[in-house]
């Protein structure tokens, strides 16, 4: 029986992650029956309403054979290679967390651990004009990466049109053999070995099948059923409300962070938002902050209970997304989260019976993944220098100890040692706190190898590379209308 294949996934949930889930599942299994119940997808579910994305989204949906014309062009995404974020340290400059290298390594040692020396000396330049995607984002331009230039291999993500991707993802699924049902869950019934028998619709329906997948938000309306156990990380993410207006702008390559008394306050072009502790400042009063700063009344808060389920899968049923791991949108993982356990769900596809291995190998691959970004969102406000209460506070909570690992490698010497399942490169740890002013005390003895004065003038000769290649870069704008033109002709 254990080797009975997996015949009947049923996806409960009607937004991004539910279609994005429901694609994956029968494009990649095609021998799978896979059925989405559509219902309405939750208010409070970020991987649903996020408009900014990480890099992953294009290398999920390249898995599935969508291309950049159906999955970014005619789904009216904008790129993005970065974010910059203003205000997060008193008396340090504005900075960029762009995705892609920065520098380039000299000998044995990596970039950054030459520009620490640098930096030590008095001879550096702000770290992020050695990245070429920085520099484009910086500039408004954007360019797919083209080999034999600076440009050679940058990464970008997208701002996308929510509603526009959502409806080409669900086109998608339903092309490739997914079935849909519309309704809405009124419950959840257990057989007699505690696993999920049916969904219960509010029409009276009930829907079995082999495994679920819970991407309801939040609620979790299906994992709920099995308990309601997380692991609570409110101490090192303080944000529990979320503003969203819908700008409707052009979007921004280069999408903006900028710190507040209460939180951050983003923009993307398309969208605008403010994430905030609720003990630090009103629902009415941020909302407030929000509409005078975008000109939109924005929706209603989005709750955030910060944390995640250390067992997203119990029994037959797999929470991912908001319905396994909230967290506030800082770096834009929300979504990223949800793909991330699908791929994994896909290269793990159990039988008709799970197998218990399978589950605690699943369970502790996803939450290494969890707790990694939790620590790479935590290291922002840790390592922040603001005199507001609700700053000082949270930069002196106690870090987790596998952030608190990290932080102490860097402070030292400039080190980031290895997790697995980390979903940030070491370029981007050492974007963000060196971005911050968080340097280290030591600089790694390997820097020695390679003479100050070749050091010096190799990283000066690619900065200047960088800038002598940037005015051929079209802007973001020009860019977007040429791939639009090249699909009209």
């Amino acid at each position: 029986m254990l080797r009975e294949r997996l015949g009947h996934v049923l996806v409960a949930g009607g937004g991004m992650t539910g279609w994005c889930a429901a694609a994956a599942l029968k494009r990649r299994a095609p021998f799978l029956d896979v059925t989405i119940l559509s219902c309405a997808p939750s208010p409070h579910a970020l991987a649903d309403r996020i408009a900014c994305t990480l890099p992953s989204l294009i290398g999920f949906q390249e898995d599935l054979g969508i291309g950049a014309a159906d999955g970014i062009v005619r789904a009216g995404s904008g790129y993005r290679l970065g974010t910059l974020f203003t205000g997060w340290a008193n008396g340090v400059p504005d900075y960029v967390h762009a995705y892609g290298r920065y520098g380039a390594a000299f000998g044995a040692t990596a970039f950054h651990h030459h520009w620490v020396r640098a930096a030590q000396d008095g001879s550096a330049v702000p770290f992020d004009r050695h990245s070429p995607a920085a520099a484009m984002a910086r500039s408004g331009r954007f360019a797919a990466p083209k080999p034999g230039t600076p440009f050679a291999d940058h990464e970008f993500g997208l701002t996308i049109d929510i509603a526009r991707h959502a409806s080409m993802m669900r086109a998608f699924a339903l092309h490739v053999g997914v079935r849909e049902i519309p309704g809405e869950i009124g419950g959840v019934t257990l057989d007699a070995d505690g696993a999920i028998a049916t969904i219960d619709l509010t029409d009276g329906t009930a829907l079995g099948a082999d495994l679920f997948i819970d991407a309801t938000g939040p609620e979790a309306r299906l994992r709920g059923a099995f308990g309601d156990d997380r692991d609570d990380w409110s101490a090192w993410l303080p944000c529990d409300r979320v503003l969203i207006a819908e700008t409707n702008d052009e979007p921004m390559v280069l999408t903006t962070i900028t710190a507040h008394e209460a939180g951050w306050r983003w923009a993307s072009g398309v969208q605008s938002g403010f994430a905030y502790a609720s003990t630090a400042i009103s629902d009415g009063k941020a909302a407030r902050v929000l509409r005078n700063t975008t000109g939109t009344t924005p929706d209603e808060p989005i709750r955030v209970r910060a944390g995640t389920r250390p067992q997203p899968w119990r029994g037959n049923c797999i929470a991912i997304g908001d319905a396994a791991t909230e967290i506030e949108p800082l770096e834009w993982c929300n979504l990223h989260l949800a793909l991330s356990a699908i791929d994994r769900l896909i290269a793990m596809l159990p039988g008709r019976v799970p197998v218990p291995v399978e589950v605690v190998e699943f369970n502790r691959q996803t939450l290494a993944e969890a707790e990694r970004v939790r620590d790479f969102l935590a290291m922002h406000y840790h390592t922040a220098r603001r005199d507001d209460p609700l700053w000082r506070a949270t930069a002196a909570t106690e870090a987790p100890a596998s952030l608190a690992h990290t932080l102490a490698q860097f402070a030292e010497r400039g080190r980031l040692p290895f997790f697995e399942e980390e979903t940030f490169a070491r370029d981007s740890w050492a974007a963000v706190l060196i971005g911050q002013g968080f340097l280290p005390r030591r600089v790694d003895p390997l820097v020695s190898a390679v003479p100050v004065a070749a050091t010096r003038a190799a990283m000066a000769r690619q900065v200047a590379a960088i800038a002598a290649a940037l005015p051929h870069v079209p802007t973001h704008a020009a860019y977007r209308a040429d791939q639009k033109r090249h699909l009209t002709r």
